[in-house]
């Protein structure tokens, strides 16, 4: 089982079928969950899966809704769009990594986060930080 940080392919090729709108208002409604070291998610994954997704105290199947932070802009040749920080409050999660999709859209898959081991929190905030929102480190960028 692993983990590998990638874009979903299937979401490139849904890019250009016009599936996601990022909007920040009017848009879809993205989440994000969280995933045991059990679980098998990487640039295949095309949906959401409750399958070895984390669990514990004020953790929900499906995870968190995230914000629109960067709604799709462009510097130079890179497009990119970066969502709020989203925190699981007085929580106690142990997660290896996540997996950002589309839950407007049948839950289609768009990006794996791998954390590189596995994060605890024990009845305190389990926080993901997105980086900055520009086109170097935007968290969704196509060059």
């Amino acid at each position: 089982m692993a983990i590998t940080q990638a874009m979903c392919t299937s979401f490139k090729a849904e890019i250009l079928l016009c599936v996601h709108d990022f909007r920040n208002t009017g848009g879809d409604t993205f989440k994000m969950a969280l995933y045991t070291s059990s679980a098998t998610i990487d640039a295949n994954t095309t949906s959401y899966s409750a399958t070895n997704e984390a669990t514990g105290t004020n953790y929900t199947a499906g995870g968190n809704t995230l914000t629109v932070s960067q709604v799709p802009t462009s510097t130079g040749t890179t497009a990119f769009l970066d969502f709020s920080d989203t925190t699981w409050s007085n929580a106690t999660i142990t997660a290896n990594g996540a997996l950002i999709y589309n839950h407007t859209q049948s839950d289609k898959a768009v990006a794996v986060l791998a954390f590189g081991g596995d994060k605890t929190s024990t009845a305190g905030d389990f926080t993901i930080i997105f980086p900055t929102a520009d086109s170097s480190n935007a968290i969704i960028r196509i060059a």
